[in-house]
């Protein structure tokens, strides 16, 4: 539902002088293991038309190169439902978001046969879920209804509902705590808060004021959280907001603006406009490139990100004209393309299966 979020992928208005700050020497949680699982394929979620009941998922297998175009459909003889907004494969699982059906659908990656579908609804009203992350054995899902659904993971149940502010968008992880976008994005006048819950008692502790329609979160390694708010369309301009988790105060706010923002160690990639993908250094807080595609590939419509941690990959959706299918391009980590494929409508994140 990305085409019908209140955002625009606009161009990066500061130099990248201007992200200079405290140089980060330590991480905040201990350093992440190296990855040593080998890849069998990958999902690209496609969400389809807005009301048009049309969510696909493909499905490319790096073996023999073959792809599936809706290997959900093919699997299990029924459809998504309408507008896939989220995918992540946690643990032994894999959950998909729909945004207009309001239900969460949980998978079995290896053979794309669903577990359960579970209905976000209260009193029959679709809570308009929006977004999903992980810690430990819960799920978290963002709802447009004004709540985080908790979800645990083992026995596929929602546990309970979070009461945070309007219309929560994304949300991301830091020192045992839960952050989340609150846009307001359906309301005539936007939300302009972050709130955070504490994941051991599961309630919001306190919300952090940015700048209006926040809609994206990303967390670094060093404990940063990276708020991109869109702002009112009008005299409030897109900003880039970074809170510092131990205090959970904003310690730099920058003109600054992005649709999305994916971080695969120290790198964030943040799409920009023209097709592009600029590439900022979460350590250094400076812009490293500001476009990642070094060998002329041309993006349409630039409309999701992925990295693959093990090989690192990079995979660029590109949406076309939003109507007809989309195409997934694989670069290196040198911004050359490797290959793409044809998938469905508005093909949004692409998710990793391992052997």
């Amino acid at each position: 539902m990305k085409q019908f979020q209140q955002k625009s992928l606009l161009i990066l208005v500061l130099a990248a002088s201007i992200f200079a700050s405290c140089k980060k020497d330590d991480r905040s949680s201990t350093e992440p293991e190296q990855p040593t699982a080998e890849r069998k394929g990958l999902y690209v979620l496609c969400e389809g038309l807005f009301n048009g009941n049309n969510t696909s998922l493909a499905y490319y297998n790096y073996d023999d190169k073959q792809l599936t175009t809706d290997r959900f459909f093919a699997v299990n003889k029924r459809g998504l439902g309408d507008t896939g907004n989220d995918i992540k494969v946690y643990g032994s699982k894999m959950y998909i978001v729909v945004n207009v059906s309001s239900t969460l659908e949980i998978v079995n990656p290896h053979t794309g046969a669903s577990l359960k579908k579970i209905d976000l609804k209260d009193n029959g009203v679709g809570r308009q879920p929006r977004y999903i992350v992980f810690n430990k054995n819960k799920a978290f899902i963002s709802n447009f209804d004004g709540t985080v659904a908790v979800l645990d993971t083992a026995s596929m149940a929602i546990e309970q509902y979070i009461k945070v502010g309007r219309n929560p968008e994304q949300m991301a992880i830091s020192n045992n705590k839960l952050y989340v976008a609150n846009s307001g994005g359906l309301d005539p006048t936007y939300d302009n808060s972050i709130s955070v819950i504490n994941l051991n008692t599961l309630k919001e502790t306190k919300k952090i004021t940015v700048v209006e329609n926040p809609t994206v979160l990303a967390a670094d390694q060093y404990g940063d959280i990276y708020v991109l708010s869109v702002g009112n369309y009008a005299d409030v301009k897109p900003s880039m907001a970074t809170i510092d988790s131990k205090t959970d105060e904003v310690k730099a706010e920058l003109a600054f603006s992005g649709g999305s923002m994916v971080i695969s160690g120290d790198l964030a990639y943040i799409p920009a406009s023209g097709g592009k993908l600029k590439v900022f250094n979460v350590k250094t807080e400076k812009i490293e490139k500001e476009d990642f595609i070094t060998d002329g590939t041309k993006i349409t419509t630039l409309y999701g990100v992925a990295v693959d941690d093990l090989t690192g990959e990079v995979f660029i959706t590109d949406a076309k004209n939003y109507k007809t299918g989309g195409e997934v391009f694989c670069f290196d980590e040198t911004g050359k393309k490797k290959y793409s494929i044809n998938v469905g409508i508005n093909p949004n994140n692409v998710v990793f299966v391992n052997k």
